[in-house]
């Protein structure tokens, strides 16, 4: 074999192809009958322009979007503090429905940017495919030369010349060449990995237009619950403020009851309560379920473990509330089995305790509890990883606004009891701060 055949079989190393993404516009001179290389080039800067200005478009219009997501959420967040009434919680329906509107068109602008910003990378791809056919020509003509002067005696060459200086200078080209190859094999390396980074940007940006046309349908979902609850508070009411209050003195004492005996199991469980068995107490241990607005997301603590509330009669909180808008993605703070998937409503006016909730049992003796969500989109003996999508963010229970009530429990602690009135099953136990292990 020829010096230029190993040559060529060992460049083929560097060489690996990916299957080329179809493009929306012609790739080559090819493509088009009668259209030249200089046209289709000038076709193709001007579809990548339209390209970068319609994403510069999409932008505009989600940060427009997310003011008035902000705008409605000051709405939200004022009414808190606001007597609860009829009109307050009807509000509060609007407001949420507004949002959530919103926050499915911001979903469907994303995903018309994220397919723009795929075409504006498979133009990458292009790019570099192009530019790596150029090269791999290059180390051909490099290998065939250095082939040819493989076969040339080095005295030959430097007795070949008409003096010393041109000898040398024969000779300086050979060591040219050599270092030529060099250079080129390791540019076909930078363009593979170049292309091998825009494809998995393709990937990645595919993944998450499917995982935001998830999200649309979900909060579609969400919207037509909203709209429920606010017809069944309209029916059951009569749309008076007087028979208002009086359901929603009915449904505290209720509640107050559930609270009491829920407080004496958990009395009687952290009797029992072995602390050597718990993981030592340090920030990462789990995962923020919802992202806080100073790291980057939209959540706010609304409430420490262990405040008194007036919603509890003087008790204490028994978990870590992030007040969100309805429809926020929840994600799993660690990797476990999912314990129990339930609903405590008993109608969508009848709200106790934790509402629709998921419990999740950890392999490190601690277990989570996701409460007062919209939805939930797993089952039980599902296991889950850190940081899957595990429902969303709601206002079901018995609660003053939407938000996430995050627990977290001694898992070999917990008992699945039943706390009438509340539907379902109550999980109670040893309860953890949360924030000792986020």
């Amino acid at each position: 074999m020829s010096k230029l055949a190993r040559g060529l079989a060992v460049t083929s190393l560097f060489l690996v192809w990916v299957t080329p993404t179809t493009l929306t516009l012609a790739q080559t001179s090819g493509d088009r009958n009668g259209t030249t290389p200089n046209q289709v080039l000038i076709e193709t800067q001007a579809y990548r322009a339209e390209i970068e200005n319609r994403i510069k478009d999409q932008n505009a219009q989600l940060e427009k979007l997310n003011q008035q997501l902000e705008e409605t959420q000051n709405k939200l967040n004022g009414a808190r503090s606001e007597r609860i009434s009829l009109q307050k919680d009807l509000e509060t329906i609007k407001n949420s429905i507004t949002q959530l509107n919103l926050s499915i068109k911001g979903d469907q602008i994303n995903i018309q940017k994220l397919t723009l910003e795929i075409d504006s990378l498979n133009y990458d791809i292009r790019d570099i495919e192009t530019a790596t056919e150029d090269k791999r020509a290059s180390v051909a003509a490099v290998l065939r030369e250095i082939d040819h002067n493989d076969q040339v005696n080095l005295m030959v060459v430097i007795l070949s010349g008409k003096n010393l200086a041109e000898s040398v200078s024969e000779f300086q080209s050979l060591a040219n060449t050599g270092s030529q190859l060099g250079v080129d094999i390791n540019n076909l390396e930078v363009l593979k990995t170049s292309k091998v980074q825009k494809v998995d940007e393709v990937n990645n940006k595919k993944k998450e237009i499917s995982s935001r046309q998830k999200d649309l349908e979900t909060k579609k979902l969400i919207v037509q619950d909203q709209q429920g609850e606010k017809e069944t508070i309209l029916e059951n009411t009569k749309n008076q403020e007087s028979v208002y209050q009086k359901e929603l003195e009915d449904l505290r004492k209720k509640q107050d009851e559930i609270d009491a005996q829920i407080s004496k199991y958990e009395d009687e469980l952290r009797a029992k309560f072995d602390v050597s068995l718990l993981p030592i107490k340090r920030h990462g241990v789990l995962e923020w379920p919802i992202k806080l607005k100073q790291n980057g997301g939209i959540g706010i603590i609304t409430q420490h473990m262990g405040e008194i509330s007036r919603l509890y009669k003087g008790r204490p909180h028994n978990g870590l509330d992030i007040g969100v808008p309805v429809g926020t993605a929840v994600m799993a703070a660690e990797d476990g089995k999912v314990a129990a998937v339930d609903d405590n409503d008993r109608s969508r006016w009848r709200k106790y305790q934790y509402g629709k909730y998921i419990l999740i049992q950890h392999g490190n003796n601690l277990a989570t509890l996701y409460a007062h969500l919209s939805k939930q989109v797993v089952t039980v003996g599902q296991v889950v990883k850190r940081g899957d999508l595990i429902g969303y963010s709601g206002n079901t229970g018995y609660t003053t606004g939407a938000h996430l009530h995050f627990g977290v429990y001694w898992g070999a602690s917990i008992l699945m009891k039943a706390v009438p009135p509340a539907l379902g099953l109550v999980p109670v136990g040893v309860v953890l701060n949360p924030e000792d292990y986020l």
